[in-house]
Parts: structure tokens; sequence; C-alpha cells
């Protein structure tokens, strides 16, 4: 939602939505409160409803926000393998930086959200649906690369299987976030690429 008409914004709403997407990132939609907010963005109630329109619209364009950074960040990955179906690994292989510590173990916004409560709202479950929608298509995308290439067999179903690369990590992200080891999350790693042959 556009900003209000009236006194110009004193701070940057760009900044500002990011600190509220890494916010619900970490705690949840209803783990943050308005106050948890407007102390990540630095704002005002005011400032917040005018320029977000409230907790909600702000949600929705948190996941509409991470939505374009993690797709730009993986078709750019994908566009810059050395193969298809190497992508796919390294996609697959990136929860392992939550095992090992590198980085904070706080799944997809998009799943995460999925399985909070997006059914119970339906423009929360309008936007995960178009946020993992745009993940099958980055997936379905490589998938068909693999098949070009001849790492997956062509007559293997691409939408499905990119639909069971979505699921996969999925599931990866939850069990890094139950405290899976690196050792544990290897050998699903394993299982999820031998099911592509």
């Amino acid at each position: 939602m556009p900003a209000a008409p009236g006194r110009p914004l004193e701070f940057d709403p760009d900044t500002a939505l990011d600190s509220a997407m890494h916010l619900f990132w970490r705690a949840g939609y209803e783990n943050t409160s308005m106050q948890d907010l407007l102390e990540a963005m630095q704002i005002s109630k005011s400032s917040l409803y005018q320029a977000f329109g409230g907790k909600q619209a702000l949600f929705e364009r948190c996941i509409a926000r991470y939505g374009d950074l993690m797709i730009g960040q993986l078709h750019d990955a994908l566009a810059s393998a050395p193969s298809g179906l190497a992508f796919i690994r390294q996609f697959l292989e990136s929860v392992l930086d939550e095992a090992r510590g590198v980085c904070e173990a706080r799944g997809c916004l998009v799943l995460n959200t999925a399985n909070e409560f997006a059914r119970r709202d339906p423009a929360i479950a309008e936007a995960v649906a178009q946020g993992l929608g745009r993940f099958h298509d980055v997936m379905l995308a490589a998938v068909k690369r693999a098949q070009r290439e001849g790492d997956i067999p062509p007559g293997h179903d691409a939408v499905m299987l990119a639909n069971y690369l979505v699921s996969s990590m999925s599931g990866l992200k939850t069990l890094s976030k139950a405290g899976a080891d690196e050792t544990s999350l290897r050998g699903t790693i394993g299982l999820v690429l031998k099911a592509l042959m």
C-alpha cells in the first residue's frame, strides 16, 4: 500500500521493510508484536500505518519482498551454475550452513508462514501460494536444464520433480530448525538427489 498523502516520510521505507522482514522471519507473525516492529523498524506507529497500512499489510509486503530477494538469488545461482544438477545440489546443500552454525536456523519465511497460519487467512494464503509457485518455477527450470544436459532422465515428469524438490527443501529446513546434524542432513540430501535419477 503506498504511503497516504500528508507529511513526507522521514525514514527509508525499504530499510524499514527489510528490518520488519527479518523480524518476521526470525520470530513469525503471531510472535511479533507491534512494539517489536516499531523498535526494529525505528519508526512511529503512525508512520507504520501511513507507509504500510498496519501489521498484516506489512507482513504481506515482507513476504513479497522475501520472495523477490530469494528468487533473484536463485535465478542468479542457476544462471552461473555449471549444470542444472549442480544447482539443485547447491540449493539442497544450502541448508547445511544452518547445521554448521554459519547462519541462523530460521528456515524459509514463506514455508514458515505456511506452517504457522496461512490457511486461516485468505490474503496470507495467497501470498504463500505465490511464493511457493515462484520457488517451484525455479526448480522446474533447473530440472529441465538437467534433463537437457543428460543428468536427469528426460522421461521423468519435470513438474513432479520440481514439486518434490520444493517439498524436500521444506522438510530439510524443518529438520534443520529442529536441530538435525550435518551428517543426517547430508544423508537425506543424498536420497533426494538419487530419487531424481
